[in-house]
């Protein structure tokens, strides 16, 4: 086939007639830096590959840049973007493979049937809001936010092309004297300090984008974009054409210092009580609130009138006041404003004790004699959510720079221990062995604390670990080399170490109650998943089995038990299927899910995996029955991993709700308020798992704080 002559900067361009293993059919789009194509995966699934100019590939600098945007862009692949199917950066003509999504984007839409009306404006301004959060929780910031870049798929808007987006880890720097992004939807610190530009920077395009939708033009108009850059930085933006319900939000939106504009999270809350016809509220019941607590005086409110935490400005408290409070008056005049509730049955506050340096808020009677409390564990620049687990009758929680251990029955912090700060904790600490080890995964350093006091009981030094697990006792280190070396948790002394036959790369997992590990090893084709169960005490195989499919283990039923999997489909990683194995029978059980969910994460009660989806899905798969029981839509975009206790399932959200679900017939049974903190922008790019013991729940949320609640009824807290 000869080549088609359309694409490029000049009219004789070039492209090529495939990329990759991917032809490329017809040309969908072109811009500054390459073309974008139709073409189709091998199993016939349309893709939309992004194949870069000639002129730029020679460009050392850019390639970096398009490397750059390919990691972005796998990072936030999700549902409210294109999901990455394929790249490579290192091609002659570097190219990105993308899920097709059919649809316009909002500029041709506007361009061709102009505004929206206020119902399609509000789902708009939801749909931007979610995609946001997802793309800021994994520490990306867009850069580049227009009506271009928004594609209008039949599920809801899609933010595209990460070309210039940058996580914030990046190493990466916008060159001096050269401004990235498009003026008329660039924010005034773009302009002025573009080193600086942060999550807010989406915010203020968002803003614009919704004065475009609205109306065909920015809040900043004129033929010169150095005249709008002047107006972006100083001037009032132009809101005629806004409707008036969606005006005080997008003004918010609008706000030149980017302290001022509100977060995803304070955007969906306040679309939520726009109307009763905003479909992705159904699912939520109202939230009680205490009569004695106006929404801006609540003690357990992010905006209350108690002393800030550090960092925090009394004029964007005030100003998101003013602006938030303004836009529920307009929006839901009648309406009950940001709904928010004190934990337990009881509205009795009291301030909890302390033998350390107390950093928490109140606590609430609850039923029982049980009081709900709630504390931040961390001091001074101690940042993050908190990871925790239960052992030996406490809790155990790790921050950015600390560990600390909490009395579960009040919420007296116990002790505290310093840790590596530059390592941000992606696991809770595990008692194992009888001590506390702290979460140094990507450290060069095992630790060992002593839970009643937390000094320092043994230290080591290893090199070469790129795996790191916890069973019956011992730590199990896995090198690059693929061998496994066993660790006694209690001595630091190493007890053995071999490769396990015919695993390559093996990763490790473990369960509470189950004395063995398991290490797994998919086929490079994901037609099968060899599966081992390791005596980790001695490192000799208990069992092991070549089983059919991609598969990731959940849980187990016990020591010896059956083990459960999620079945992964092997182009998109989705879960597909649950599947059990009985070891003593050599038998498998396998039931398919209804609708694949995304970065699912589960957990194992009885003969039943709860699992929940990447885009807020819960189902519950009745292995034994071999069926799926029920589904239920939350919206609570990448949630944490559940936790269930039989009676409810549990799982938080990233804005510091803790969730509780019926196990048995799947309808929301109740939910915490949220609690997002001061740095409301910084989301955790993986939210911790709640934890259920003693009939109580404990969770963590984006403000730094632990909090407890009963777990007898839900629809109380």
């Amino acid at each position: 086939m000869t080549p088609q002559r359309n694409s490029g900067t000049g009219a004789e361009a070039e492209y090529p007639e495939y990329a990759g293993q991917y032809r490329l059919e017809s040309r969908l789009g072109s811009g500054g830096m390459g073309v974008v194509h139709l073409a189709r995966s091998t199993s016939g699934m349309k893709l939309a590959v992004k194949v870069v100019h000639g002129e730029f590939a020679e460009n050392p600098e850019f390639r970096g840049r398009f490397r750059q945007e390919i990691a972005a862009a796998r990072r936030v692949s999700g549902a409210f973007t294109a999901p990455v199917v394929d790249a490579d950066p290192d091609a002659e003509r570097p190219w990105m493979a993308t899920l097709f999504i059919p649809g316009p984007t909002l500029a041709d839409e506007v361009k061709r049937n102009g505004s929206m009306n206020a119902g399609q404006l509000r789902r708009l301004m939801a749909g931007l809001a979610e995609a946001l959060r997802d793309i800021h929780r994994v520490g990306v910031v867009h850069r580049d936010l227009k009506p271009s870049n928004v594609l209008l798929a039949e599920d809801g808007p899609k933010v595209i092309d990460f070309g210039i987006s940058r996580p914030k880890d990046s190493e990466l720097h916008t060159e001096t004297g050269k401004l990235i992004g498009t003026p008329p939807f660039m924010a005034p610190e773009q302009f002025r300090r573009p080193r600086e530009v942060g999550p807010a920077a989406d915010i203020f395009a968002l803003g614009s984008v919704m004065v475009h939708a609205s109306t065909g033009r920015g809040p900043f108009d004129s033929d010169s974009p150095y005249v709008v850059a002047y107006q972006v930085v100083h001037d009032e933006p132009d809101l005629t054409g806004v409707p008036e319900n969606l005006a005080p939000l997008v003004l918010g939106c609008l706000a030149k210092e980017p302290e001022d504009r509100p977060t995803p999270d304070e955007l969906m809350r306040e679309l939520r009580s726009v109307a009763a016809s905003y479909d992705t509220q159904s699912f939520v019941p109202e939230e009680r609130r205490d009569s004695r607590f106006p929404a801006s005086t609540d003690p357990a409110s992010p905006d209350a009138d108690s002393p800030s935490p550090a960092g925090r400005s009394d004029r964007r408290r005030l100003r998101k006041r003013v602006l938030l409070a303004a836009g529920s008056l307009v929006l839901a005049a009648g309406c009950v404003f940001a709904s928010v509730q004190v934990f337990g049955g009881d509205t009795t506050v009291a301030e909890p004790t302390d033998r350390s340096s107390r950093a928490g808020t109140g606590t609430t009677a609850a039923a029982a004699g049980f009081r709900a409390w709630v504390v931040r564990p961390g001091t001074g620049g101690t940042t993050g959510m908190p990871q925790c687990s239960y052992g030996g009758g406490k809790l155990f929680c790790a921050q950015k720079g600390l560990v600390s251990a909490i009395d579960p029955a009040d919420g007296t912090v116990l002790w505290r221990h310093p840790i590596d700060a530059t390592l941000i904790p992606s696991r809770p600490p595990v008692l194992s062995g009888g001590l506390v080890h702290p979460p140094l995964d990507n450290g060069p350093r095992l630790e060992a604390l002593d839970p009643a006091t937390g000094h320092t009981r043994w230290q080591e030094t290893v090199s070469d670990r790129v795996g790191l697990g916890y069973a019956g006792g011992m730590t199990l280190l896995t090198g690059s080399d693929g061998k496994v070396t066993g660790v006694d948790s209690a001595s630091g002394d190493s007890k053995w170490n071999r490769r396990i036959a015919d695993l390559s790369g093996p990763q490790l997992f473990s369960f509470t109650g189950d004395q063995l590990a398991y290490a797994t090893s998919p086929a490079q084709d994901g037609a099968s998943t060899r599966v081992v169960a390791l005596d980790p005490g001695t490192g000799d195989v208990r069992w092991q089995e070549k089983l059919n499919g991609q598969l990731k283990p959940i849980g187990t039923t016990g020591a010896g038990a059956s083990v459960f999997f999620a079945a992964l489909d092997t182009v998109y990683g989705d879960t597909v299927a649950v599947v059990d194995y009985d070891p003593a029978t050599g038998a498998s059980r396998k039931v398919e899910v209804a609708v694949p969910l995304q970065r699912a994460h589960g957990v194992v009660r009885g003969d039943t995996v709860y699992l929940l989806g990447g885009g807020g899905t819960v189902i519950a798969v009745d292995l034994k029955a071999g069926k799926q029981l029920w589904r239920l839509e939350t919206a609570v975009s990448l949630g944490s991993a559940p936790a269930a206790d039989g009676r409810y399932v549990y799982f938080t959200a990233a804005d510091g709700r803790l969730l509780a679900v019926n196990a048995r017939t799947g309808k929301l049974a109740g939910q915490t308020s949220p609690r997002l903190g001061p740095a409301s922008d910084t989301i955790a790019a993986s939210l911790p798992a709640p934890v259920v013991a003693g009939g109580r729940v404990y969770a963590s949320a984006p403000d730094g704080s632990v909090f407890a609640v009963d777990a007898a009824d839900p629809a109380d807290w």
